[in-house]
């Protein structure tokens, strides 16, 4: 079966004739966003913009309610010395932890974000999947992250995947669809951008790097890639689409990296939570550190907040 886009374009034509990847020039570019730095008073206007787009996470399998809870309450007020550190952008569990969340976010503009579709694996029959979703969403969360099958992508069958991201989306209704695609597992970078672009003409609001769950995660040359496909994509198509790596993100000096790489490739129009979004659990602790560092002089100990 051919599966065309909105555009009337065939799918298979359309990714196979995005330019290839340079591996050598984006590393090269990649490394040199790197070394940029930040000082003094645009340093703590990052941090603060770096909680902010902080999706917390908790996806282990013994978690708890009142775990969940506890995260929870900490993304409402990340630094309770402190009433001006702003909350995160959202929290992340698995489905069946969303309704402890949902207790304690409900009306507070935090988001409360599931991952969903047989997370992380994704090996498991769409019927599965839309179950999962429409499941999370009807306990509260309105954001959704899925993970693309992977399998079927390298293998080339570029239309289930692209129909796959198509029902789940509907299947979310209003909540907004992050698309995982695993760029650990796909080989190259011309797959990212290929998987890029295949997520977001489905309809996805967001691509996002990693599930967290395998050993490479988010590299800033993969981020790179990614943010240059959303690019590229609000210029043909009128649409913008957020970002959000996620895995192996762990300090300040990592969260500013990605910014510059924001600013400096995509725009300010992606410096926000609507548009980007850092999948983390122990990021937000050294945020919280260095901003106690600027507004002190003193650095808080690492279990001055608490362990997540």
């Amino acid at each position: 079966m051919t599966v065309t886009t909105p555009a009337g374009l065939d799918l298979r034509s359309l990714l196979h004739g995005l330019p290839g990847v340079d591996k050598v020039g984006l590393e090269s570019r990649a490394a040199a966003l790197g070394t940029r730095s930040v000082k003094t008073t645009a340093k703590a206007a990052a941090i603060d913009l770096a909680i902010r787009m902080v999706d917390l996470t908790t996806l282990e399998g013994a978690d708890t309610p009142g775990k969940v809870q506890a995260l929870a309450a900490k993304a409402l007020r990340p630094d309770p010395a402190d009433a001006s550190c702003p909350p995160v952008a959202a929290v992340c569990v698995y489905p069946a932890m969303v309704p402890p969340a949902a207790e304690v976010l409900a009306g507070s503009g935090v988001h409360l974000a599931s991952v969903a579709t047989a997370f992380p694996s994704g090996q498991a029959p769409l019927d599965v999947k839309l179950a999962d979703t429409r499941d999370a969403v009807a306990a509260g969360a309105d954001e959704i992250d899925m993970v693309i099958s992977r399998g079927e992508f390298l293998a080339g069958h570029y239309d289930k995947v692209f129909e796959e991201i198509v029902a789940v989306k509907e299947a979310c209704g209003a909540a907004h669809l992050k698309v995982i695609l695993e760029t650990g597992e796909l080989g190259t970078y011309d797959n990212v951008r290929r998987a890029s672009w295949l997520a977001m003409l489905a309809g996805a609001d967001f691509i996002k790097t990693s599930t967290g769950k395998v050993p490479l995660a988010a590299t800033l040359p993969v981020t790179l890639v990614m943010l240059e496909a959303v690019r590229d994509f609000r210029a043909k198509t009128g649409r913008q689409v957020g970002v959000k790596p996620a895995g192996g993100i762990r300090t300040t000096k990592d969260a500013v990296k990605y910014l510059v790489m924001i600013h400096e490739t995509a725009g300010d129009d992606w410096l926000d939570p609507d548009w980007f979004r850092f999948g983390a659990s122990s990021l937000l602790n050294d945020l919280l550190m260095q901003r106690t560092k600027l507004t002190t002089g003193h650095y808080a100990g690492p279990d001055y907040f608490t362990l997540d």
